[in-house]
């Protein structure tokens, strides 16, 4: 059983959200013999370690054969088990993209599929590791549930809630080691509700994954500019917590998406889809990833390439909020 305490909370976010994966999965298979770990070459950067040696039975190595670890993963399921295939973000959304469509969406396997390191999680290794398209490819196959936890220890929630769903899921893993914690207390996780971590009465900003943190420090900074901003954790991206959104949209003057993802196609495509469906809502400004492959760096370097680094987020919404008060002809 895993324990919320200050303890444990700390040591996940100083291994960060890949690493505290296989910590999680270990005590969730404790308690339940029908969880196995498929992982494409993936054992040591998963945190996975432990898990092996304490259930060598229950670790498949593919190698590095993403194709085969999600077939593999669906077979297992279709014999009762529940596999969670682990590899990086891009290979598992993107190498895998056609199994996973067959098996997972099609056919309804449920696989816990897990993608780390997504966004810039892998810093140097550059292009071929980043992974800024996972959530545009999962959200366009049918029947897979998509989540994307703020911090380690939401990722342990949304573990804990991927193993008593029944159905596909794509779990993506953000950030790095020492990763900021969002969440310091036991509280409720439910896949589709969408969690208010502040409330304010100007603008809503709706994060996901690592952006989570960086949003709430945002606020803060548009708080001493005069600016109110709700802060809401969109963990699920997919089913989306479309109830929320509409709550937010009569008391908001702006909505703002922020995601360690491309703009196109993952949360703010989410949100922007919702609210096209309705005859009169906010403004949208979409907060990401931006459409160019780009020089690789650090993390924090990429982060700051993209405008995703709290001040910027800030920067970048107190602009676009000016400039509706400006057209608006209303002061602040």
């Amino acid at each position: 059983m895993i324990e919320y305490n200050s303890k444990n909370i700390r040591a996940w976010s100083l291994l960060g959200q890949t690493r505290s994966f296989g910590n999680t999965l270990l005590e969730l298979a404790k308690d339940n013999p029908r969880i196995i770990a498929v992982s494409s070459d993936m054992t040591k950067t998963a945190g996975l370690d432990r898990f092996g040696k304490t259930f060598p039975d229950r670790l498949i190595n593919t190698g590095i054969a993403e194709q085969n670890m999600v077939g593999i993963a669906a077979a297992l399921a279709t014999e009762g088990l529940l596999p969670f295939a682990i590899s990086f973000a891009s290979f598992s959304a993107m190498r895998a993209c056609e199994p996973t469509r067959h098996f997972l969406g099609y056919m309804q396997r449920n696989v816990k599929l897990v993608g780390v390191g997504a966004g810039f999680g892998t810093g140097v290794f550059g292009t071929t590791h980043h992974c800024k398209e996972d959530l545009a490819i999962m959200r366009a196959i049918s029947g897979i549930a998509i989540l994307s936890p703020a911090d380690c220890t939401e990722l342990s929630k949304a573990m804990e809630a991927a193993v008593h769903y029944d159905g596909p899921v794509y779990l993506r893993l953000t950030g790095q080691m020492n990763h900021p914690i969002v969440y310091k207390n036991e509280y409720a996780f439910e896949i589709g509700k969408a969690i208010k971590l502040k409330t304010g009465t100007d603008i809503t900003i709706i994060a996901t994954g690592s952006m989570v943190y960086n949003a709430l420090m945002a606020s803060a900074i548009l708080e001493q500019q005069g600016i109110r901003a709700s802060v809401i954790d969109m963990h699920t991206i997919k089913p989306l917590d479309t109830t929320l959104i509409d709550n937010e949209i009569s008391s908001s003057e702006l909505i703002v998406s922020v995601e360690e993802h491309s703009k196109m196609g993952g949360l703010g495509g989410a949100i922007a889809e919702h609210l096209s469906s309705l005859e009169q809502h906010p403004v949208l400004l979409r907060l990401g990833i931006e459409d160019e492959f780009q020089k690789a760096g650090t993390y924090v370097y990429m982060l700051e390439q993209n405008q995703l680094l709290p001040e910027q987020i800030a920067a970048g919404i107190q602009k676009k909020y000016l400039s509706l008060k400006l057209k608006n002809n209303v002061s602040i």
